[in-house]
């Protein structure tokens, strides 16, 4: 009987102490301090150069890609006219060109063009693009090949390889050009620009603060993806918030949102086939370039 009684006893204290061990069970402490926003992370970014970049890693910090017409992306009511050669915009083939430098210029358009283009000719068919558009002048030079490092996750990590031009009188990256290779898909393309828009902000800012002036809290970054001969104009705005989550490895509460816009070309659906070697296209490609010579600040 005693024994009877001692266990029914040992069973009323076990159930009144059953809320709170339940209690503890679903809602255990952090552990090792791991906050909440550092668990959001996904663990495949941490190790990830940023050639390796795609969407999801975009979204594993809050970076949003949004589409815009061309209009509302440069911000004007009607595209502007290309400060080009007239030879440009109503001269089809290289062979019936005069100027050397434009016969040049539309022989490695044709070239890029062709089939399995090696990597190095579009990025000289960039070059020469930007050296017609007059991107490209007296301080600010090329650079064909730049290498990106950036802190990610808590890890020094190559961030990308890029063409860019560069403020050699301020010290600063201008514009970002990236070109999509044939067996990739263009958004991871664009993905692997914001990752190295990120890095060029953090070099511009080194830069400064060694040159005695304050860095920057914040700047969009121009950037532009190729597909071919056709680009991908983009504006990335790049703060020392967003800097920050990359280099922890946390998620940021704010939306990061890059804006994009493909040219208007007359026929939408050719627009990676064909690229600019019809003249109404490479008219249109070419008003594009000279409207984002605003946003680029030259």
């Amino acid at each position: 009987m005693i024994t009877s009684r001692i266990g029914m006893s040992c069973r009323s204290v076990l159930l009144s102490r059953l809320p709170r061990l339940q209690a503890n069970i679903t809602a255990p402490r952090p552990i090792n301090n791991f906050s909440a926003q550092r668990l959001q992370r996904p663990f495949s970014s941490v190790t990830k150069s940023g050639s390796n970049w795609t969407l999801a890693d975009l979204e594993s910090f809050n970076i949003r890609l949004r589409k815009q017409s061309a209009l509302k992306f440069f911000g004007v009511q009607k595209l502007p006219q290309p400060e080009v050669h007239p030879e440009l915009l109503n001269v089809r083939d290289a062979e019936d060109m005069t100027e050397d430098r434009h016969a040049q210029l539309i022989t490695l358009l044709d070239i890029v063009m062709g089939p399995k283009t090696d990597k190095s000719v579009i990025v000289d068919f960039a070059i020469a693009l930007f050296r017609v558009m007059d991107y490209i002048y007296r301080e600010r030079v090329e650079c064909s090949r730049n290498d990106f490092y950036l802190v990610m996750c808590g890890e020094y990590r190559h961030a990308g390889t890029a063409c860019s031009i560069i403020d050699r009188f301020q010290n600063d990256i201008l514009l970002l050009h990236v070109q999509n290779n044939e067996d990739q898909e263009p958004a991871n393309a664009q993905a692997q620009l914001v990752v190295m828009a990120v890095a060029a902000f953090t070099n511009n800012n080194t830069n400064r603060v060694a040159a005695g002036r304050a860095p920057l809290s914040g700047k969009v970054m121009p950037g532009i993806v190729m597909v071919g001969s056709t680009p991908i104009f983009f504006k990335i705005p790049i703060t020392e918030s967003l800097s920050s989550h990359i280099l922890h490895g946390t998620y940021p509460p704010d939306v990061t949102s890059v804006t994009f816009c493909k040219p208007p070309v007359p026929r939408p659906d050719r627009w990676k086939s064909e690229g600019m070697k019809p003249l109404d296209s490479r008219r249109q490609i070419l008003s594009c370039y000279e409207a984002f010579k605003k946003v680029v600040g030259i």
